[in-house]
């Protein structure tokens, strides 16, 4: 998928897969929604996902919406943020600058 957001071109294909994650709502129903976390050649994060007619990916059909796929970006903070929620086994590999030992 690629995307041209604020100038920026995304690309799922040249950028570093990171993390899936997908809602805990099951396959068909409306808020179902997968997505992934990159991270681009030159140090950006996004999101590039799909889902059904009442997820974040959603897209207008007609006067409803129907099922859709998109790129987030992301500053580090949320994609460190996005990490923690969603993929907790992960952050001490993508984000071992962000962390501290309490």
């Amino acid at each position: 998928m690629i995307r041209v957001i604020d100038g920026k071109r995304y690309n799922t294909k040249t950028a570093e897969h990171l993390v899936d994650h997908e809602s805990n709502a099951p396959r068909g129903d409306f808020r179902w929604y997968r997505e992934a976390l990159y991270q681009t050649k030159k140090g950006n994060y996004f999101l590039a996902g799909e889902g059904y007619a009442s997820s974040k990916y959603a897209e207008p059909s007609g006067n409803m919406m129907g099922a859709g796929e998109g790129i987030i970006p992301l500053t580090k903070t949320e994609a460190f943020k996005w990490c923690e929620r969603n993929a907790q086994d992960k952050v001490d590999i993508y984000f071992e600058d962000m962390i501290t030992d309490a």
